[in-house]
């Protein structure tokens, strides 16, 4: 079994239509969904603000490469296109993290896909809504499991107030986590 930490993104269309398609092709596999929040784009290109949430899922057939299918085939349902790097995207869906039996899986030399995420560490748009939904994780960064807390606050003040809750929810409100 493997248990995943997700982070979705969209900044064109029905913004929470497409998060929320994301919530529905998870289904059972859901353990917890943060509230949504919007965030400036980031990698410098100029777009418009995204609609940014963390959703942390359980599967006992998925290994991280599953997962990582299973985001590229939602994508691919919303209409995304791969143009610019950091562009404008209808659906974003990122692995962060993903965890079996014996810890955090990693790989660090596997381009197809990086665990954890290599830049999830200077997201705040991925450490606050996760933070939301599992106050006391961790995130391996060079080797060493940090607090998201201790993350957060290594961020410029500017990344994390950049991030700012909506009335949004991808789920009835009383059930956020499992």
């Amino acid at each position: 079994m493997t248990r995943v930490v997700l982070s979705i993104g969209s900044n064109v269309g029905d913004r929470p239509a497409h998060l929320r398609s994301v919530v529905e092709a998870l289904g059972e596999r859901i353990r917890a969904v943060s509230p949504v929040y919007t965030t400036a784009p980031w990698g410098g290109v100029d777009q418009d603000d995204y609609l940014n949430a963390v959703v942390v899922a359980e599967d006992p057939a998925f290994d991280d490469y599953a997962w990582l299918r299973f985001g590229q085939e939602l994508e691919q349902a919303a209409g995304r296109v791969r143009e610019v790097r950091w562009g404008a995207r209808t659906l974003d869906v990122d692995v962060i993290q993903c965890v079996d039996h014996t810890g955090p899986i990693v790989r660090d030399t596997d381009p197809t896909l990086i665990l954890p995420h290599p830049h999830a560490h200077h997201r705040a748009f991925v450490l606050v809504p996760w933070l939301d939904v599992e106050p006391g994780a961790r995130l391996h960064v060079d080797g060493v499991p940090v607090p998201l807390t201790e993350l957060l606050a290594s961020l410029d003040p500017a990344e994390r107030a950049g991030v700012v809750g909506t009335d949004l929810f991808l789920r009835d409100e009383g059930m956020r986590s499992c």
